[in-house]
C-alpha cells in the first residue's frame, strides 16, 4: 500500500511501487493508469493490464471487459473504509498515523 499526496495522479504512484507489485498474472485498473510506459513496465514483468484507455487516446487499446466488471470489489472495499468516520474525515494529520488507521481499518473489515 502507498500513501501519496492528494494532487498526485495515479501511475505516478504506480511507478513508485511498481518495483515492489507482488507477481501476477494481471493487473486491474482504471484510466487513471493509462499510460504507455507504464503498460509497457508491466508487460516486462508479465503481467498483462487490464486498464481501460483514456478518451483521448489516439489509438485506443482493447482490453478484457469481463475482467474489469470485477473492479467493483476494489471499489467496494474503498466504500468499507470510508465507513470509518476517522479515515472518511481524515482526522489524523499525520500520514503515517492515517497510513495506520487505514490499515487497522482493513484488518478489521477482513476479518468480519
Amino acid at each position: 500500500m502507498l500513501l501519496s499526496e492528494g494532487q498526485m495522479s495515479d501511475y505516478h504512484g504506480a511507478a513508485l511501487m511498481l518495483d515492489d507489485f507482488p507477481p501476477a498474472s494481471e493487473l486491474l485498473a482504471d484510466k487513471g493508469y493509462d499510460a504507455d510506459w507504464f503498460r509497457e513496465a508491466l508487460e516486462q514483468r508479465g503481467i498483462k493490464p487490464c486498464i481501460p484507455p483514456k478518451a483521448n487516446r489516439k489509438i485506443q487499446i482493447p482490453y478484457d471487459k469481463a475482467v474489469y466488471k470485477c473492479r467493483h470489489k476494489i471499489e467496494n472495499m474503498f466504500g468499507k473504509l470510508k465507513d470509518w468516520r476517522r479515515i472518511h474525515t481524515r482526522y489524523d494529520r499525520c500520514a503515517h498515523t492515517f497510513f495506520s488507521a487505514i490499515a487497522i481499518a482493513a484488518t478489521v473489515i477482513f476479518w468480519l
